[in-house]
């Protein structure tokens, strides 16, 4: 058994995983290749981080494929992301079958191309019996734009009289998210140094444990991972109490 596994406490793990997979392009880049070198590089960590999850116990994975942002990029850089997308749900398809991996998706999906559209609707109904983890990807997401549609439905419903306002809570607005169906954010990775959110589950990560690691995605593994995980392990989650508190409550 891998000694950081040795080291991590299996009843503590966090329950819901969000990464922010930076640095693709400028390990690209520092190989002396094009960007989109680094996106095809990157499914190797997919794979660790995922196995990883799931050797802990973790049951939901959420990782910051594309955002609403990432349109603005180069057509060439854009239609290569598309393509890759594609060609890995069906390449993997027979590991996460293998893997009980159930997959999931986010974001504004209706803007993806049809082919793309088409590929993650079949290998989520393939997977949908899937149960020992639960990879989300966040496709053309961002979280302002979650939180703005999520009150216009809302708001339609209060219009048209099938919602009392007062009957508004946190709830309610849950239920309107992409992510009505998975648990809040318990711990937020983002490799690469940058250590911003970048619109990326504003409201799920509300208590959420942020940690930062100078690795370029490619480059993660599993070992990586776990040494988030002990980080995690030796901070104290106090969700607005005090020490004590959570000391009496243990």
């Amino acid at each position: 058994m891998d000694k950081k596994l040795q080291s991590i406490n299996l009843q503590k793990v966090p329950n819901h995983i969000a990464i922010i997979m930076d640095g693709n392009g400028r390990w690209a880049k520092n190989k002396g290749m094009q960007r989109v070198f680094g996106h095809k590089n990157a499914l190797t960590a997919v794979r660790e981080a995922v196995a990883g999850a799931s050797d802990i116990g973790t049951k939901f994975i959420t990782l910051y494929a594309f955002s609403t942002e990432n349109w603005n990029r180069p057509k060439l850089e854009v239609d290569a992301l598309m393509t890759l997308l594609i060609t890995s749900l069906k390449k993997e398809l027979s590991g996460f079958q293998k893997n009980g991996i159930k997959i999931n998706s986010i974001g504004a999906i209706e803007q993806l191309p049809k082919k793309a559209q088409k590929t993650l609707t079949e290998v989520i109904e393939a997977t949908k019996n899937n149960t020992t983890i639960t990879l989300t990807f966040a496709l053309s997401y961002g979280a302002r734009e979650e939180i703005v549609n999520a009150i216009k439905n809302i708001s339609k419903k209060v219009v048209n009289n099938n919602l009392d306002i007062e009957k508004i809570d946190e709830k309610i607005i849950n239920n309107h998210l992409y992510t009505f169906n998975l648990p809040d954010v318990d711990f937020m990775i983002r490799t690469s140094g940058e250590q911003r959110i970048s619109n990326f589950l504003l409201w799920q990560m509300a208590y959420a444990e942020l940690y930062f690691t100078d690795v370029l995605w490619p480059d993660f593994r599993k070992e990586h991972l776990f040494d988030a995980i002990i980080d995690y392990q030796n901070r104290e989650r106090r969700f607005g109490k005090t020490s004590e508190q959570i000391e009496t409550d243990e």
